[in-house]
């Protein structure tokens, strides 16, 4: 029996992805693997029968994942499965920026004791007048899977979409509506937008990306949405633009003591995940990663280690090793299999960085004392028995 902490509520429906091969501890000393939402584990010392933490989200920057590589512990993340939400707040949030309802419902509220309300409301109603979405052009920042669905989203709702992303993936590009005009030059993107909504994920590369000199070169009254992560934009530069009336509104999902006090704003409290069924799907995407890798060594959404699946086993025995991606590693591993005698009848191995991983298939029963002597093994990281 395998058993799973949770640092969060997990939701239930997920859950109950999780085989009758697995009980939910409250004791993370006896744990094989962890699933957290929010909670922050830079902290944190994992014990070592923990061999997996899986994130029901995409962001992971409440994970320390280099520490957590260095000790064998794979992370995962579940890109996608929160998708369609975020989605459908980008869209309310293009909406609450084009028309002022939130202005008018609290107008609306003040007022809520005078008796010839409804004809006064005729006179005030011109100070909430908007704009339409239809026919302006908005700018999608990231096209990876709610980039592609907000881009896609906002080409049915009659709006001209431009997407950025450099590294656009083969998979995205394939589900990236053809009239979406592409491009890999952020400020070919957001020159002529009316509308800049930012998709990417929070790391080194694009902490305020959405700088000083790109927030310059917005369109004159443009609106900037973000839905990714605060640090991706430079505040006290957007904060500068908004007083000047540069940029008519920004709508960010993450509260912080800056964000909440600029001018022209709609701050979230980061709700974009934050539905029924985004966190069912987050969930049990995250419990079946886990399963595939306790159970197959397989990985799919790692975030610290490469991808790399041998399937199910269908041999006697399976061992997976994490090993620093330098040479003569493997030769060493194979060379180790040879010495006691074990026939390895498949092999798969994959590298990311600083790290590569490998999934083994030998033809006996492994045993716990030759996964020691890998792990003595210069350059291994950890060993374990999967089958």
């Amino acid at each position: 029996m395998f058993k799973v902490n949770c640092l969060n509520k997990i939701s239930p429906n997920g859950l109950r992805t999780l085989s009758n091969k697995y009980d939910i501890t409250e004791d993370i000393n006896e744990a094989d693997a962890i699933l957290v939402r929010s909670a922050v584990m830079h902290e944190m010392e994992l014990p070592k029968s923990v061999v997996a933490v899986a994130r029901a989200g995409a962001g992971v920057n409440n994970i320390p994942l280099d520490k957590y590589a260095e000790k064998g512990v794979v992370v995962f993340n579940t890109p996608g499965a929160n998708a369609n939400a975020v989605k459908e707040i980008v869209l309310s949030a293009l909406l609450l920026a084009s028309r002022d309802l939130i202005g008018g419902n609290e107008w609306v509220r003040e007022n809520a004791s005078d008796e010839n309300i409804a004809k006064t409301a005729e006179k005030a109603k011109a100070q909430f007048a908007g704009t339409e979405i239809k026919g302006k052009i908005i700018a999608v920042i990231g096209l990876g899977a709610i980039g592609v669905l907000v881009a896609n989203a906002c080409l049915n709702l009659g709006m001209s979409v431009i997407g950025y992303d450099p590294y656009l993936s083969q998979i995205n590009a394939l589900h990236l509506d053809r009239h979406v005009t592409y491009t890999s030059n952020l400020e070919e993107a957001i020159i002529s937008a009316d509308f800049v909504t930012i998709h990417v994920p929070a790391m080194d590369a694009t902490k305020k990306m959405i700088n000083k000199s790109i927030i310059s070169k917005m369109k004159q009254g443009s609106v900037l949405l973000n839905f990714s992560r605060d640090v991706i934009v430079d505040e006290e530069a957007l904060k500068a633009a908004l007083e000047a009336g540069d940029i008519r509104k920004y709508v960010s999902d993450f509260a912080n003591p800056l964000s909440v006090t600029m001018p022209n704003t709609i701050i979230l409290p980061h709700l974009g995940a934050s539905t029924e069924e985004a966190e069912d799907n987050c969930a049990a995407m995250a419990c079946e990663e886990i399963m595939d890798y306790i159970e197959n060594g397989n990985i799919k959404n790692s975030v610290n280690y490469p991808a790399c699946d041998a399937g199910v086993c269908k041999n006697e025995g399976r061992i997976s090793v994490i090993h620093k991606n330098v040479a003569g590693v493997i030769n060493k591993i194979s060379d180790a299999f040879a010495q006691k005698n074990i026939n390895i009848a498949n092999m798969v191995s994959k590298a990311k960085g600083d790290y590569a991983y490998m999934i083994l298939d030998i033809d006996a029963a492994a045993k716990a004392e030759f996964v020691g002597e890998l792990e003595a093994i210069e350059g291994v990281v950890r060993a374990r028995i999967v089958k």
